[in-house]
């Protein structure tokens, strides 16, 4: 863990979706076997356009087929085994919890579905703008009811994260794992967020831990 200073002094923790509470394996590779891509063909380029700091959603005009119409719903066996046990751990200490991400429509009240019990939860189609829009961000602090500096944003990215986050006066936790975290770890930007974790078990240990 690289956490800088312990002391969190924040009111609101607020959590991204895919690749922080949601792995993403299952559904990207649905996609892609619904649009007739072999899986290791798609992950390869998939993995080019995060290397080149390109929209992932890109891949499909660049394996010239049409973008799927609808995503896999996601369900509670998507959920990464530290992310209910991360969220009950975070009301559970007093803070106001909130999940909002890149997500479709139905996301929402596809993660309550799944378990997973905030304050608000909120996706892009829902709000109707996407990050790293700071307007996203905005909406977010509307969200928590509480401003910015009391706010931590938690990812696994930095352009779509932890870095829009920053700007808006948050502060942030970056989540080392999914794709992005083997580019994006080695880019000096990492050092601008606040704390870094490998997972949200160790997340809780800034509040668990005296």
């Amino acid at each position: 863990m690289d956490c800088g200073e312990r002391n969190l002094n924040v009111r609101a923790i607020v959590f991204d979706v895919g690749e922080t509470l949601v792995d993403e394996s299952r559904a990207w590779a649905a996609q892609a076997a619904a649009a007739g891509v072999p899986v290791f063909t798609f992950i390869a380029l998939f993995g080019s356009l995060i290397e080149r700091a390109e929209d992932h959603r890109k891949i499909w005009s660049e394996l010239g087929v049409p973008s799927p119409r609808s995503s896999p719903e996601i369900t509670r066996a998507d959920l990464y085994p530290d992310a209910l046990p991360c969220i009950e751990s975070a009301r559970a200490a007093g803070f106001s919890v909130g999940i909002a991400g890149n997500q479709p429509a139905g996301a929402a009240e596809q993660l309550t579905n799944a378990g997973l019990a905030a304050d608000f939860i909120a996706s892009s189609a829902q709000w109707g703008v996407h990050k790293p829009s700071e307007k996203f961000f905005e909406r977010v602090v509307d969200g928590a009811g509480v401003e910015a500096s009391s706010i931590l944003y938690v990812g696994d990215r930095l352009d779509n994260d932890i870095l829009p986050a920053r700007r808006v006066g948050m502060k942030t936790a970056f989540l080392r794992r999914g794709p992005w975290e083997y580019v994006h770890s080695r880019r000096p930007e990492v050092q601008l967020t606040d704390f870094q974790v490998d997972s949200l078990a160790e997340l809780t240990e800034l509040w668990a831990s005296p």
